[in-house]
């Protein structure tokens, strides 16, 4: 039968339409991803963005504990070697099979995408010696040393298709082999603006509500907030502290707060004799000093900084995992406010005068960045040390803090594994090429070291717990980071959505649902 003109128009008209239910989410978040590579950079922005499009042999859930995920199962052969059963019929977003081969070309791209890394995945695979298959959907990891956070480090790493292997990050950077497993396919991505996703119907766990996901970036919090108010998005990440009871007032919105795992803390610089933004009276380095470390952290009011900037959104804190984690060390609370010992310490030091100081830190990366560095700021120049401040946007300072362009810095580590050495290893391990990649302070200790290393070889869970609580001990007390505080993490929707949160801070639309 022909069909009639009216009958065409009809159809050409309604293949334009969108199917119906088609939903798009669109969320506003707080930071830039700087990198399509989910195996360049071991940040914030960029590993929850990777969780929308990667997936790991095993995934991390909302209270950051391993589960099953490409791989359904995994045991310890013997203390060197573990064998990891994949999931069957798992579908890249080119439509290729996941197999084992994948898992070991994954591995081995790590090498690759770590060079020019600000901070690189290698230490989550730095123990591993072989990778072999065993068959399709069986994966032998043969470690160099027993290494019982296998599969926590192994949730760090990203699964791609065997020939990207050999493809180069800024390939992936200009949007050519953004493949993964996840819930959500690559679309576009425009640096410092969006990104652009779109639901993969072929994924192995339950679909997404959205046929489309749009991530903006709102690095000024007050725009983050006009967005959400507004209706422009949907959803917002790390809701600002001073509007944070307003929007929970609001009968159009949900406010979700849950306790994070970043920890905010200054780094000095420790490793060389003159530094470029800190002098005492003879030219050189005060910061090498452990009493003049120490006498910072008295310096400064934790809790104050907690109640007054961030509106009791915080924990004050004296190490860098909060209670509750593996390796959280219970004799290690936050120090006290104590300026007066402070001045004491300055002058055992020798300098009883104090002496000059620049604080570099970022002013659109964390909450109230730059309001809290400029609080530190002036808590360090009341006990005498002359301290100017400078804040700088993100995608600037990270690059010139890795290049030690600085002195002293503030910065938040998450605890990307879900247990101590996860934090301990990238801030404080002695910098080397496969470790403290995040040591930007260039802290050394070898006993610090020492205690690190045999807990990452230890199978015994709790000779490994005391083992990491030593390492932590020993890195505070030398104050090789001072630890400042535990972010909260929060978010808020529009009304008829819902969301769990996450320690970890991510936001993941595959788990946003529509219906209280």
């Amino acid at each position: 039968m022909k069909m009639s003109a009216l009958a065409m128009v009809a159809a050409a008209m309604l293949a334009m339409t969108p199917a119906a239910g088609a939903a798009e989410l669109k969320v506003g978040l707080a930071a830039s991803t700087t990198s399509m590579d989910p195996q360049f950079y071991v940040g914030g922005p960029n590993s929850a963005m990777a969780r929308n499009i990667f997936d790991g042999l095993v995934n991390q859930d909302d209270k950051q504990q391993v589960q099953p995920a490409l791989a359904l199962s995994w045991t310890v052969i013997d203390d060197r070697s573990w064998e990891f059963k994949l999931r069957p019929g798992v579908k890249f977003h080119d439509g290729s099979d996941f197999t084992a081969d994948d898992v070991i070309a994954s591995i081995r791209r790590v090498a690759l995408a770590s060079q020019n890394s600000p901070s690189s995945f290698a230490a989550y695979v730095s123990d591993i010696a072989e990778v072999t298959a065993v068959d399709p959907l069986t994966v032998r990891i043969t470690t160099k040393v027993p290494t019982p956070l296998l599969p926590n480090n192994l949730s760090r790493i990203a699964m791609m298709p065997a020939e990207l292997a050999d493809t180069p990050t800024p390939e992936l950077n200009a949007g050519r082999g953004v493949i993964g497993t996840g819930p959500f396919k690559f679309a576009s991505w425009a640096p410092d603006d969006n990104v652009v996703l779109e639901r993969f119907d072929g994924y192995w766990g339950d679909k997404a509500a959205w046929d489309k996901v749009t991530f903006r970036v709102f690095k000024n919090s007050s725009a983050r907030v006009a967005a959400i108010l507004s209706g422009d998005v949907d959803l917002i990440e790390s809701i600002p502290t001073a509007d944070a009871r307003n929007l929970a007032a609001s009968d159009k919105l949900t406010v979700v707060s849950v306790p994070g795992n970043r920890i905010m803390y200054l780094h000095m610089d420790q490793g060389r004799d003159v530094s470029p933004f800190a002098a005492g009276p003879d030219g050189k380095n005060p910061l090498r000093k452990v009493a003049v470390r120490q006498a910072m952290s008295l310096a400064i009011n934790r809790q104050a900084l907690v109640d007054r900037l961030m509106d009791g959104q915080g924990l004050p804190a004296g190490q860098l995992v909060p209670e509750g984690y593996f390796g959280h060390a219970p004799d290690l609370p936050a120090p006290a406010y104590d300026p007066a010992q402070a001045k004491k310490l300055l002058a055992e030091a020798g300098y009883p005068d104090g002496f000059a100081l620049t604080f570099h830190a970022s002013n659109d990366r964390y909450p109230n960045d730059s309001k809290l560095a400029q609080a530190i700021g002036q808590m360090l120049s009341r006990v005498g040390i002359k301290t100017e401040v400078v804040t700088m946007p993100g995608s600037v300072y990270f690059t010139r803090a890795s290049a030690q362009e600085f002195s002293l810095i503030m910065g938040g580590a998450a605890i990307e594994t879900g247990e101590a050495s996860g934090v301990l290893g990238p801030l404080l391990e002695t910098f080397g090429p496969k470790a403290g990649q995040g040591n930007r302070g260039r802290y050394s200790n070898p006993e610090f070291d020492k205690a690190l290393i045999e807990a990452r070889a230890t199978l015994d869970d709790g000779k490994r717990q005391t083992l990491l609580q030593t390492a932590m001990d020993i890195a505070m007390k030398d104050e090789g980071v001072i630890p400042i505080f535990f972010l909260a993490n929060s978010w808020a929707l529009k009304k008829g959505l819902t969301y769990q949160g996450r320690s970890d801070g991510y936001t993941l639309p595959n788990y946003v649902r529509q219906g209280n």
